[in-house]
């Protein structure tokens, strides 16, 4: 079984003004929720790299890493699938982070097959973290954007271009 994990992802793609935004709330709103799907055993450097960023007032993370230790066919991935979906449903995005067993890895297909549900219909975002890397098949022909590398202005960039395109 290949350990999988995700995290949650919230950023603002700008800033606000006072004379833009009434209160808090209207603020939390204007943010983009990013759920990121990735391989918890390949990747997680990547994750922390995700978690450094927190420290930028734009961004704002929630991680969720139940998947790793549970088999996607177990009696127990049930609990697990109903967390990560109530999670996908408060998010607006999904940001695959493509690594070597990405496309290989049963919880990041169910992942991306179930966001592009119609009772979750994520925004869909990538980036491989590899040139060579496979990409997962249902990010193909969906309108998925493409980050160019991974670095932060990248990412937004490839966040703000995405869409639901399936």
């Amino acid at each position: 079984m290949c350990a999988q994990g995700a995290l949650l992802w919230r950023f603002a793609p700008f800033v606000l003004n006072e004379v833009q935004t009434r209160n808090r709330k209207e603020i939390e709103m204007a943010k983009t929720k990013v759920f990121v799907s990735y391989d918890h055993s390949e990747d997680v450097n990547y994750k922390r790299l995700l978690q450094a960023w927190d420290a930028n007032s734009d961004f704002d993370f929630e991680f969720d890493s139940r998947g790793p230790d549970v088999a996607i066919d177990s009696n127990d991935a049930a609990a697990v699938k109903a967390a990560l979906t109530t999670k996908m449903k408060s998010a607006t995005h999904l940001l695959v982070l493509v690594g070597a067993k990405s496309s290989k890895s049963k919880w990041m297909t169910w992942e991306i097959d179930r966001a592009k549900q119609s009772d979750v219909k994520l925004k869909l975002a990538a980036i491989k973290l590899a040139k060579d890397n496979t990409t997962p098949a249902g990010l193909l022909n969906v309108g998925t954007a493409w980050a160019t590398s991974f670095e932060r202005d990248r990412i937004v960039e490839a966040l703000k271009a995405a869409k639901v395109g399936y």
